[in-house]
């Protein structure tokens, strides 16, 4: 049975979801990676770019709100921005609860948002690697 993994951001629009969409394709066979914000705004068309670069396609995803998700059973919820670490409320059914934060890709100047969502994205993907491959 594959452990549910739920990443968390404010707008779930850039970091939760290349998370989501990362955990999937590299541990799909053992996870199962979802995403949702505490105020979310929409999918990030740069976001999408970038995970396409690297051949994970998550333009079908789409924002969430915590809300929809906080009845569901979680082996670990991950935030993955100050603000919804700070914000988030307590999931009383999650077996563990992680904050580890990402630089916000949009708040970059727009002529070099792309490279700071491929950072970012490369960032989340190393962090990935380390913590849930040998879980």
């Amino acid at each position: 049975m594959r452990k549910k993994v739920l990443f968390i951001c404010t707008h779930n629009s850039a970091r939760s979801q290349m998370a989501e969409g990362l955990l999937n394709a590299r541990f799909g066979d053992r996870f199962l990676a979802l995403s949702a914000g505490t105020h979310p705004t929409g999918l990030h068309p740069l976001a999408v770019q970038a995970m396409a670069e690297i051949g994970i396609d998550i333009s079908s995803h789409r924002s969430k709100h915590i809300a929809e998700l906080r009845d569901e059973e979680f082996h670990y919820v991950v935030t993955v921005c100050d603000r919804a670490g700070e914000t988030c409320p307590f999931f009383p059914r999650a077996r563990a609860q992680y904050h580890t934060p990402f630089p916000d890709p949009t708040s970059y100047p727009a002529e070099t948002e792309l490279d700071a969502f491929r950072t970012v994205r490369d960032m989340i993907a190393a962090w990935i690697e380390k913590t849930f491959a040998p879980l």
